[in-house]
């Protein structure tokens, strides 16, 4: 779904227009650029996805109703549209745990020498 997809079915669960909740979903759907398929989803579709939401654009916005429309609903039928239910970050994270490539997997050498600070 579309940002503005998402937005009219916003309104017909809970009031108002497209536009009262557009800049949520575009919020959730900006992580497209940095991978144009569906993986941007691991990046905020989850719970914790949620809570940033709700930090960034406020515990609840004002529709074009009237009505308070907490955020935290409107994000989470976001990603229940998207996914199908709430993963959590671990959901996304678990395939990489079972299959991690090399690169995943290197550590660097911890210094034995105490760092310097110049005074």
């Amino acid at each position: 779904m579309t940002p503005y997809e998402h937005a009219k079915s916003s309104a017909e669960a809970f009031g108002g227009i497209a536009d009262n909740y557009v800049d949520i979903h575009n919020w959730f759907d900006e992580t497209k650029q940095f991978t144009g398929d569906w993986t941007h989803r691991a990046v905020r579709h989850h719970a914790v996805g949620v809570e940033m939401a709700v930090a960034i654009h406020g515990d609840y916005i004002m529709n074009s109703d009237g009505d308070k429309v907490p955020v935290k609903m409107v994000a989470e039928l976001h990603i229940v549209e998207d996914c199908g239910f709430i993963p959590t970050i671990q959901d996304w994270l678990r395939p990489l745990k079972s299959f991690p490539e090399d690169w995943m997997l290197r550590v660097k050498k911890k210094s034995v020498k105490p760092m310097e600070v110049s005074s």
